[in-house]
């Protein structure tokens, strides 16, 4: 027998058993909506513009400890997003030429976005289907800030 084995004792059987996911927690998991996770996380969102450089938005991600940036207007609209993961495509198509680069050149225009009424089911849903980690919360034409996926898969 390994030493690690212990054999059954009196009273073992009378531990309360539990469960990882029951009827309640899915529906309250169903129920929940992104407006939840902004008031615990908060509405801080990092943002830069078009015409700002590569270089920019990797000493911002670096400093800030984030995976993506918005990319707003002159008049703070969202215009498009640019994440970590761009900024390394583009490292390996142009090689030490990247930095000074504008972000606008390489940033996702075509952005997902979702509101604070939405579910944390169907927004974890639109990110795993479109294969991104970042989602931008509007309120009408108004940013009011920004979801992960791991904000969604460790809210509690």
């Amino acid at each position: 027998m390994p030493s690690s084995y212990q054999a059954p004792m009196r009273g073992d059987k009378d531990r309360k058993s539990t469960t990882s996911q029951s009827t309640g927690t899915n529906i309250s998991l169903e129920s929940t909506t992104v407006d939840r996770i902004l008031s615990q996380k908060g509405d801080a969102v990092f943002s830069l513009v078009p015409e700002e450089t590569l270089r920019t938005a990797v000493e911002t991600l670096r400093d800030k400890r984030i995976g993506a940036l918005l990319v707003v207007d002159s008049d703070g609209l969202l215009v498009g997003i640019i994440s970590e993961r761009d900024i390394v495509r583009k490292l390996a198509e142009t090689p030490g030429k990247t930095l000074p680069q504008r972000v606008s050149d390489v940033m996702t225009r075509k952005v997902e976005t979702c509101g604070p009424d939405d579910s944390l089911v169907d927004v974890l849903r639109r990110m795993t289907n479109g294969r991104f980690r970042h989602m931008p919360v509007m309120r009408g034409d108004t940013l009011v800030g920004m979801v992960t996926i791991g904000d969604v898969i460790n809210y509690s």
